[in-house]
């Protein structure tokens, strides 16, 4: 195996925190290496609504968002279990826009920058010594002066850290399931909607070419349940909420099978492991109901970014910056992910789920209260 020269920054994992960083630190004039195991384009397990608040930052790194006439999401409806209906508004709002479109854009866009973006390669270990961070490959060997971590809910990477979260039992907010499909379906524009079911909860929003993205979580006790079948999953609990059974059976399906991801883990991810800066879902994941995992990946990129160029500039050392980047990281995002936590525990529940949703719909200042706790500010 052949090694390449010395990079100044390493990426392993190519979704929306490691091709922002990546095109952040290759505009810098850093020498930057992005590791992505898929080919581009390819599909993503997401919900695909992204908040305002990383408009503006997308559109400063390059990405024409306002000519692509994308919708404008600004509504929030939620049905319980039983299928009865609540609407809330969305303050800061959103957007609707497909991982494969705008995965791919920001991949072209990392090249042109000079970001040397090797793909169909998976990272196979990540080791430390002497300053240098040693990239071990199914490919090439490489070096680098930082490392970081954008690879996703669950990796190899994290089993060969011996990260907690892996180690922990696949119960309690451990062991979730999400299942995704692009579908034609007469979705207001304006909405994205939240359909509970028991032990889970689907989302539907618009996103590009009149296409909505139709994805759901549960638990993997439930597809076990069902026989680990997903179709029957779908017709004998997600179709008992009549928006659900409505969406399934009307709808243009229009992949030839569903996308999902299993063994997804809402519990608390160290920020820094092994010298490795951590970023995305690596880093910690808000639940999918508070629809911003996409907006806090890319803003921990920006903050992985900042940190590591203050280091690469000499105006702190290492240690100084891992730890600032770990209590940025959590100043920014704590709170979010509490709140996602206690939230994803009142859903997919009969009784409360509908006693929740009352609630928020007779108190309109909570409502608000809780949704702006999941969300940011333009950054």
């Amino acid at each position: 195996m052949k090694s390449n020269s010395l990079y100044d920054v390493a990426i392993i994992g190519g979704g929306l925190a490691g091709l922002t960083m990546a095109i952040q630190c290759a505009r810098a004039g850093y020498n930057t290496l992005l590791l992505e195991k898929e080919a581009y384009p390819f599909h993503k397990v997401c919900g695909e609504y992204i908040s305002m608040e990383s408009f503006d930052f997308l559109q400063g790194l390059g990405l024409p968002l306002s000519q692509w006439n994308l919708p404008l999401i600004d509504t929030l409806n939620i049905s319980d279990v039983k299928g009865n209906l609540y609407n809330f508004n969305l303050p800061l709002g959103g957007f609707g826009i497909s991982r494969y479109k705008l995965d791919t854009a920001l991949y072209t866009f990392a090249q042109q920058k000079g970001v040397n973006v090797i793909t169909q390669t998976k990272v196979n270990s990540i080791t430390f010594h002497n300053e240098v961070f040693n990239i071990e490959t199914t490919g090439e060997n490489f070096t680098a002066k930082c490392a970081a971590g954008s690879f996703g809910k669950r990796s190899n990477i994290d089993v060969k850290l011996q990260r907690p979260f892996i180690q922990s039992k696949a119960a309690g907010l451990n062991n979730y399931i999400g299942v995704k499909y692009h579908i034609r379906y007469p979705q207001p524009k304006n909405i994205i909607a939240l359909h509970n079911f028991s032990n889970g909860y689907c989302g539907i929003s618009n996103i590009e070419d009149d296409k909505c993205c139709l994805c759901y979580l549960t638990t993997a006790a439930s597809l076990r349940k069902s026989g680990n079948s997903i179709q029957q999953m779908e017709q004998n609990i997600l179709m008992q909420n009549p928006h659900l059974k409505a969406i399934f059976s009307d709808a243009e399906f229009l992949y030839e099978a569903p996308l999902t991801i299993s063994q997804i883990s809402f519990a608390k991810k160290s920020q820094v492991q092994q010298h490795i800066i951590m970023a995305g879902d690596a880093a910690g994941m808000i639940t999918p109901l508070c629809g911003n995992g996409m907006s806090m990946a890319m803003h921990g990129g920006k903050l992985a970014f900042d940190n590591i160029q203050q280091f690469l500039t000499g105006k702190m050392n290492r240690a100084l910056m891992e730890t600032q980047y770990a209590a940025q990281w959590q100043r920014q995002f704590n709170k979010r992910l509490f709140t996602g936590r206690v939230v994803q525990r009142l859903f997919g529940n009969n009784t409360t789920t509908s006693v929740f949703l009352k609630l928020m719909n007779k108190n309109a200042w909570l409502a608000q209260k809780i949704i702006s706790s999941t969300h940011g500010t333009p950054f």
